[in-house]
């Protein structure tokens, strides 16, 4: 068994200190070296791989959570994030042309610079300790900041591993943990940041935005949602039962985006909850309190939580109910409840609570959705194609997995590792490592994972260059300005394509121009495809 360092609190005192540190090592500027960010990066990946065993022990001990669990969802996703990072790095901090500059601008020959924001400040969860914890690190690495990485206490095996790892790999002068609860994060929040990432609940997410707004520092908040899944007359119900069952029973339901609630078509009510049982029972054949691959609840606070809202529920436990203090296990508990208000719908549960909700239609489901919570984290529709066009059209969300098709496609296991695909099919939409993920409303703001998590820590700084020969096509803009205005009118006004009344108006030369195709760039592949053709069937005929 891998030795796990003993957890222990910073000093209070010492916070402001640490801050200052690693701003002044900002301030160095060696941190704006592409090759030095790419050095921190391989160092954190040989630190996270040569601590395997300690890693995979650490969620155990947190989390219950299995190795194969822990190596999908945390270490194996940190792995592959930091390899993906160094294979673009270099790309993605090239200065860019920038977009949509007229004729005249382009002689300034404008840019956007991407800038490290600073010296950031990122708050970690318990629930993925590792991932939520240096997913959003190693984009601040990646953009060139500092950074004070703060890991969640309730998952103190993971938080002292991650410190160690740090410790041990990184340049300590630029990157460093601070350990604690309550006080230490308040004693972090008193000193200035140039970004904070936090990744928990609402309430803190709140607490942390007032305190942030105080000093005009940019925050993103990665919070969690009452999110609902919509199973629909016309869903494969074995396939939305054995989906949904999977979402809750993965680290023991404590993920932000799994559904909340699932509101099914009462045609379909039976078979899906049939569904259920038999999908418990293929995961589970000698019950999930047997199964090694089954997690625990972080805590005893969480425990009893959960607890409270499945004994205030006025629903009919249709499955599962089993509990364990001492071992702060909780059985996955399907219950059929009848009333929207029910506290396991209007609560997050963050466990492995499966509250079923019986709908009329689609109509009602939509309803429901909106009116619970209508900027949840995620939704997840299972249907015909016309039925989740609705729901997407009609909702909100951070994000959206859709699961109407079943494929049957046949792949090797081979192309399926080479793909990097992760499995997570419950929520595939937040399982995807390179597609930017993030709330909307009170499920967060901001985004990162891939590039985005790049982008998050990155300011995109606009610059120009005005050469000296210009001077004279400028003099517009100097006084006196008598006579000036008709002339600067001239360079520099568009015309509208459209009336008084707002309709578009029809200019055959702009089609003609064009081609059709409404802007230069358009017209110009048409054109090109228009003398591809030509030639392809000059060559035919001879």
């Amino acid at each position: 068994m891998a030795k796990i360092p003993d957890f222990e609190h910073t000093s209070i005192e010492s916070i402001a200190g640490l801050s200052k540190g690693v701003r002044d090592a900002f301030h160095t500027h060696k941190t704006r070296s592409v090759q030095y960010r790419l050095v921190q990066l391989r160092k954190l990946y040989w630190g996270l791989k040569d601590n395997e065993e300690a890693v995979l022990e650490a969620c155990k001990r947190d989390l219950g959570k299995s190795q194969f669990e822990t190596y999908l969802t945390e270490l194996g996703w940190c792995m592959n994030d930091i390899i993906f990072m160094c294979n673009n790095l270099s790309k993605w901090t090239k200065d860019e042309s920038a977009p949509d500059i007229s004729l005249t601008n382009k002689l300034l020959a404008p840019k956007i610079k991407k800038d490290p924001l600073g010296t950031v400040l990122i708050i970690g969860a318990y629930n993925f300790p590792i991932q939520l914890s240096l997913g959003p690190f190693i984009g601040a690495i990646a953009a060139g900041c500092t950074a004070i990485l703060k890991p969640s206490e309730h998952a103190p095996a993971a938080a002292s591993v991650i410190q160690s790892i740090i410790t041990q790999y990184l340049d300590p002068s630029a990157y460093t943990v601070v350990q604690g609860g309550v006080p230490e994060t308040t004693a972090l929040l008193e000193q200035k940041w140039d970004k904070i990432f936090y990744t928990g609940s609402a309430g803190v997410g709140t607490i942390i935005a007032k305190k942030a707004a105080e000093t005009l520092t940019p925050v993103t908040l990665e919070l969690g949602g009452r999110n609902p899944a919509i199973v629909t007359k016309h869903a494969d119900i074995r396939l939305a039962a054995r989906r949904l069952l999977w979402a809750k029973l993965v680290n023991a339901g404590q993920v932000c985006v799994s559904q909340n609630y699932i509101l099914v078509d009462r045609e379909v009510l039976s078979g899906f909850l049939g569904e259920l049982e038999n999908a418990m029972g293929e995961f589970y054949p000698q019950g999930a309190r047997n199964s090694l691959d089954y997690g625990r609840i972080v805590n005893e606070r969480q425990w009893q939580r959960l607890k409270k809202m499945l004994d205030e529920s006025r629903g009919k436990i249709l499955l599962g109910g089993t509990m364990d203090e001492k071992e702060r296990f909780l059985e996955p508990t399907v219950v059929q409840v009848d009333d929207p208000t029910d506290s396991l719908i209007v609560d997050e549960s963050f466990g492995p609570l499966i509250p079923v909700y019986p709908v009329k239609d689609l109509d009602e489901a939509i309803r429901l959705a909106n009116e619970v919570h209508d900027t949840p984290l995620g939704i997840y529709p299972f249907g015909s194609k016309q039925e989740v066009t609705r729901v997407l059209n009609e909702t909100r969300s951070g994000g959206a997995s859709i699961n109407e098709y079943v494929y049957s496609f046949r792949f090797s296991k081979a192309l399926i590792m080479k793909a990097h695909v992760n499995f997570i099919s419950g929520f595939f939409h937040a399982s995807i490592p390179t597609l930017a993920f993030g709330g909307v409303g009170s499920s967060g703001q901001g985004a990162y994972r891939g590039k985005a998590s790049f982008d998050t820590f990155t300011h995109r700084r606009s610059y120009t260059k005005t050469p000296g020969w210009m001077e004279g096509l400028l003099d517009v803009r100097y006084p006196p300005y008598k006579g000036k205005l008709r002339k600067y009118q001239k360079m520099n006004d568009l015309k509208p394509n459209f009336d008084r009344n707002g309709k578009e108006r029809f200019s055959l030369l702009a089609w003609l121009l064009t081609f059709g195709g409404g802007t230069r760039g358009s017209a110009a592949k048409r054109y090109l495809l228009i003398v591809a053709i030509c030639k392809f069937g000059n060559s035919d005929e001879s």
